[in-house]
């Protein structure tokens, strides 16, 4: 198999990860695809990496450090571009955290990817765990139509401190819901039990509301093709504790609007 097989197997994933770490789609996908340039003007990077896998989100957090500002949104703590805001510390654990929760590598692999020990690397982590229990409080609504799914969902946004504050199995469920509730989060499942789709019951309830969501799919790379409609958060099923807060966290850490829930 080429390098470029190789490495096409990656995009989706990587497109995964840019979105959770610039916050959004399209400055998600600009990152990965300036990887993808920086990678055909000097293929060896790849081809003669240990760890391909690895070497990829290297790459990718070094163009996105080394670019004056991310494509979309403001600097994050007054930064003045990228690299500031990437050692920042408030970012680096949560990116850490974003390599080992969402895309599964280990304490090792996330160090060699940041540059740090492995070490440092758990420390970063530990870090990260330590701003989500602090984080703020919101009002969450879970647009899921398994009801296993949707108790494990439930109990996740509460043990992290949120409230539930509506449970919608269908899209005309959800957009009700969306009525009497104002949530500061969505989760939604992108195919619901009526056969409809969670992503266009999202994008009505966005009409009329402005709040971070993050969807959940058994098949990501279905929805990360660089194609709209495509969400910026994204977890697949079955998915971990560990995950999910990495993507909730980094949702509302990005999210200007979110507000703390009523007492």
């Amino acid at each position: 198999m080429s390098i470029s097989q190789d490495v096409a197997g990656h995009i989706p994933y990587l497109r995964r990860f840019g979105r959770a770490l610039v916050g959004d789609r399209e400055g998600g996908d600009s990152c990965v695809m300036a990887m993808l340039e920086a990678l055909v003007a000097n293929p060896q990077q790849a081809a003669t990496a240990a760890d391909l896998r690895v070497a990829l989100y290297r790459l990718l957090l070094d163009v996105w450090a080394a670019a004056p500002a991310t494509a979309h949104g403001e600097p994050l703590e007054g930064s003045l571009g990228a690299q500031r805001r990437l050692e920042a510390v408030s970012l680096r654990p949560r990116i850490a955290f974003l390599l080992h929760a969402l895309e599964g590598f280990e304490p090792a692999q996330v160090g060699v990817i940041l540059g740090v020990t492995e070490t440092e690397a758990i420390e970063l982590m530990n870090d990260a765990n330590a701003e989500i229990a602090d984080q703020i409080a919101t009002d969450v609504l879970i647009i899921e139509d398994e009801p296993l799914i949707a108790h494990d969902l439930r109990s996740i946004v509460e043990e992290l401190g949120h409230r539930v504050c509506g449970m919608a199995r269908t899209h005309r469920e959800a957009v009700t819901a969306i009525g009497e509730a104002k949530p500061g989060l969505i989760l939604a499942d992108i195919q619901l039990a009526d056969g409809s789709s969670g992503l266009e019951a999202v994008n009505e309830i966005l009409g009329t509301l402005s709040t971070p969501v993050i969807f959940i799919t058994a098949y990501p790379e279905r929805f990360l093709t660089g194609a709209p409609p495509e969400p910026a958060f994204l977890v697949t099923k079955p998915f971990s504790v560990e995950s999910l807060k990495a993507v909730i966290s980094q949702a509302l850490f990005f999210d200007r609007r979110s507000r703390p829930r009523d007492a």
